[in-house]
């Protein structure tokens, strides 16, 4: 049941994302409700825990960000770093061309990995024998 009911929201989500990415003004209108929604909601439950008032908001939260890896990433993003050291252009200047040519190259990267990570475990399997 909860697994036909993941798919279910991933397949719709899948969808949703490939229609809304041609109107990146409005994608960005309706995520920024959805998180604005959702810190609301955690806002109210920390209200409701007496630790989580001022500083030990601050404490937990920055704790729970830098454990999970998610300081930087979430307030800068990734990709903002790594376009700034190649100085790229930024994901909306970019043509459609330019982006499906980028997928090009990656998936070509990927192919590659995945051989080669095959020819290793061939070469371990034959060191082992």
């Amino acid at each position: 049941m909860v697994k036909r009911i993941f798919n279910f929201f991933d397949k719709l989500e899948d969808h949703v994302r490939i229609k809304l990415s041609h109107t990146p003004i409005l994608y960005a209108l309706i995520g920024a409700v959805g998180i604005i929604l959702l810190w609301k909601g955690v806002w109210d439950l920390a209200d409701l825990v007496p630790a989580l008032q001022g500083w030990g908001s601050i404490i937990v939260g920055t704790t729970i960000l830098l454990m999970s890896g998610l300081l930087v990433s979430f307030f800068i993003g990734d990709s903002i770093i790594i376009s700034g050291f190649k100085r790229e252009k930024k994901l909306t200047e970019k043509t459609e061309a330019e982006v499906k040519a980028e997928r090009a190259v990656v998936e070509q990267v990927i192919s590659k990995l995945d051989h080669l990570e095959q020819d290793l475990h061939e070469l371990k399997a034959e060191k082992r024998s």
